[in-house]
């Protein structure tokens, strides 16, 4: 029994070499509290919870083995990635179905957000990119990253699927300054951007993206309307006080006030239910993982895992912000996820593939340099 116990060991320990034990600890936590929340917002129903927790396991597995490849392999892998990533984005455009438009393509079984694997595969081109040029990159260079980074996101602009169009093109931004571009280069973009918003507003934007931001502006115009939703979510949040109305005790969601509480919303659920210590927990998490994923950036000796492991961490940090912004009324609502606790199969496989790959730049760091 005792040499089967040994052998059991020496196993777990050959399967986890390669997985950095402090961030796998953080992200388990954050997977525990998030199928702990989704089964109180699901009505204690297992059915959502087992499939969250399917889904998480698969992420795991996908996780496990980038953290095996090392990152030369990887950076050698990176353009046939992002090409491949791209085909499923053209294809939503054609296939694809959706509330307000074609961002999800229908496999049977389940969904798949073609969107989602951009968050990972275009950092990962703009730093495979990057790593052949001169740092800071000059005039050509960024004109070229700039390249890369319009294309996924105009395809899904197309969708259309603004937030995540976004967040997809802040994860190549992040490449661009971990890369050195001076602050400038980004007051210019933002300038660009400001100056075309009142074209936007009257030529491309839908009309449901118009209430959202008019809502964000004053939510309390049309409080059992368009204002709904983030009203709902202020009062769960304000509801929970300091240490929440106790698991499964929120009014909010049983009673069916707040929306898309299982997805977009589920974190005012968690505020409601756990209060401010199980948010302050739970952001502890997230900033832990945040601040471990630079840490293995700042101490990986190539420039490709520096970049690609430095955004991949930064770009973490965003989604927890304009989740948790969007959901307090600080953000426009853009339907974005709040990572491992929000329901959502590509999400979750998307964003620990992502942090697989961070656990290859630490793990092969002792083996690898350029």
């Amino acid at each position: 029994m005792r040499l089967i116990l040994r052998w059991l060991f020496d196993l777990l320990l050959r399967f986890a070499r390669t997985l950095d034990l402090l961030l796998l600890a953080a992200l388990l936590a954050l997977m525990g509290i998030g199928l702990a929340v989704l089964y109180s917002a699901a009505d204690h129903s297992l059915g959502l919870v087992v499939r969250q927790g399917s889904f998480f396991a698969v992420g795991l597995g996908v996780m496990w083995a980038l953290s095996r490849v090392s990152p030369h392999q990887l950076r050698n892998w990176t353009p046939l990635v992002f090409g491949l990533s791209l085909i499923p984005l053209l294809l939503v455009l054609v296939i694809g179905t959706g509330k307000h438009g074609r961002h999800w393509i229908n496999l049977g079984v389940f969904y798949v957000q073609p969107a989602e694997l951009l968050k990972l595969s275009l950092p990962m081109m703009v730093a495979w990119y990057l790593d052949r040029q001169a740092l800071p990159p000059r005039l050509r260079a960024v004109l070229v990253a700039a390249v890369l980074i319009a294309v996924p996101t105009v395809l899904i602009l197309l969708q259309p699927d603004f937030g995540t169009a976004m967040l997809v093109a802040v994860s190549g931004a992040f490449v661009l300054y971990l890369a050195g571009l001076p602050w400038w280069w980004f007051g210019a973009a933002f300038g660009a951007v400001a100056a075309v918003a009142p074209v936007a507003w009257f030529w491309w934007l839908k009309p449901y993206q118009k209430d959202r931001i008019l809502t964000f502006l004053n939510p309390e115009s049309d409080p059992l309307g368009t204002g709904w939703n983030i009203i709902q979510s202020k009062i769960a949040i304000g509801g929970g006080g300091l240490t929440g109305k106790g698991w499964g005790q929120g009014s909010q969601s049983h009673l069916n006030y707040l929306p898309e509480h299982t997805t977009d919303f589920i974190f005012a659920v968690l505020s409601e239910e756990f209060g401010w210590v199980g948010v302050a927990v739970t952001l502890a998490l997230y900033l832990f993982v945040v601040g471990r994923c630079l840490w293995i950036a700042a101490d990986a000796r190539d420039g490709y895992s520096r970049l690609i492991a430095g955004a991949l961490g930064l770009a973490f940090c965003v989604y927890v912000i304009v989740n948790g912004g969007m959901i307090a009324g600080l953000l426009p609502v853009v339907g974005v996820p709040m990572p491992l606790l929000s329901y959502g199969g590509t999400s979750a496989v998307s964003l620990l593939a992502g942090l697989g790959v961070v656990m290859a730049v630490r793990a092969h760091r002792p083996i690898y340099a350029r």
